[in-house]
């Protein structure tokens, strides 16, 4: 049986824990603390200084499929952002009312971690014995940022880094359920990623002797070429379409001249990009396609810094059929099949042959007041789906 108090008070500890990238040690060590409590066999994976994986493992009796339970620790936001810092549901203080848990992080994805702990704790608590062993991965570095320009260090270390520590150190399994927020869909496919700067340049000159040059202001000369970029993008989401769910981009940023010396004309300005690509595309090719339109653009300077593959999973793999068939027993309907257009960690598994589903409960999208908050009730049913879903892959 799912203990809902024991859920949710573990839920709300992780979620007043904070771990924004680069620093999610601290969080690292309540599910350490969790885990040993279980009997687990743990393991600490100190992937840098202030950030850690932790996995922890139920050995099984032999002769079954070990099964991966694979969960972010980072938070998409540190919560003392000028525009996010007064929404309670945005500070890594968690809180219960009216049967949600609003904080920063419980979404995306402390409540999956919580739901992982839960249903191995049901498990043991029912006297189960499993032939396979069942691993919980509590891992760093997973939301969607990089090192770029003069934003380096941890805190931009993401996209999959703490999962890739994970499985070059020993993180091996056959099967993984990664509880992203998918509105209790199976995804079967997701989208990766390609980011893409644009550069064009100017002269450097003070405004007094500016006059007569503002076309070759490299502002004003990133006009042009943003203009052929959104004449662009439309083909690029129709080409990179994945059967009927069609492909998508985005203007990310564009970076030009210095707010603290408006006196002078830019030097030079970026526009960078985020191309989205289906996972039945190759990245090179994906890579290929975006540099022959961007460097084709006059007077352009273009780069690749980001490649993100997206993934995959048969329908026909089995812990494809066992969470479709837990989910019908707690939830009394069949679920849906979903593809989505963002990125996760099954990127990273997959390719080290770890059939990787996407399930897990909302998404808890943030409201204009609150921000992140999910239905204690829909963690309960996702926990019980995962514990009911070990057994059938585990045996």
């Amino acid at each position: 049986m799912i203990d809902e108090r024991r859920l949710v008070d573990l839920a709300l500890r992780l979620v007043s824990t904070p771990s924004f990238t680069g620093s999610e040690e601290a969080c690292a060590r309540v599910v350490v603390s969790e885990l040993e409590g279980l009997g687990l066999e743990v393991m600490w994976q100190q992937v840098e200084d202030g950030r850690a994986n932790v996995v922890g493992t139920l050995a099984g009796g032999g002769g079954g499929p070990t099964l991966m339970f694979n969960g972010h620790t980072d938070t998409s936001y540190s919560g003392e952002e000028p525009w996010l810092r007064d929404i309670p549901g945005f500070r890594p203080e968690g809180f219960e009312r009216d049967g949600r848990i609003y904080g920063l992080g419980i979404s995306n994805m402390k409540g999956a971690l919580a739901c992982y702990v839960e249903a191995v704790r049901s498990l043991i608590d029912g006297g189960v014995r499993l032939r396979g062993d069942v691993m919980i991965a509590a891992v760093c570095g997973e939301i969607e940022k990089t090192q770029q320009g003069d934003a380096q260090g941890a805190e931009y270390r993401g996209y999959a880094a703490g999962s890739r520590y994970l499985v070059g150190h020993g993180g091996a399994a056959d099967v993984c359920i990664l509880g992203e927020p998918t509105e209790n869909k199976l995804v079967l496919a997701h989208y990766g990623t390609i980011w893409a700067r644009l550069r064009v340049h100017g002269p450097f000159i003070h405004t007094a002797f500016s006059t007569g040059r503002l076309e070759e202001n490299s502002i004003v000369r990133m006009r042009a070429v943003f203009d052929r970029v959104l004449e662009w993008l439309p083909e690029w989401e129709q080409e990179m379409s994945y059967g009927e769910v069609r492909g998508v981009a985005n203007v990310g940023a564009i970076q030009g001249g210095f707010g603290w010396r408006a006196s002078r004309t830019p030097h030079s300005t970026d526009l960078f990009l985020d191309l989205r690509v289906p996972p039945d595309v190759p990245m090179a090719e994906a890579r290929r396609k975006a540099l022959a339109f961007l460097r084709g653009l006059d007077g352009v300077e273009a780069e690749v810094y980001v490649t993100a593959p997206g993934a995959e999973i048969d329908e026909a793999s089995p812990v494809v059929g066992a969470v479709a068939e837990a989910h019908e027993e707690v939830f009394g309907s069949a679920p849906e099949r979903d593809v989505t257009r963002w990125f996760s960690d099954a990127s990273v598994l997959s390719r080290y042959g770890i059939a990787t589903l996407n399930y897990g409960t909302s998404s808890g999208l943030p409201d204009a007041e609150l921000g992140e908050n999910l239905e204690i009730d829909g963690l309960v049913k996702t926990a019980e789906v995962y514990a009911r879903a070990a057994q059938k892959v585990c045996g």
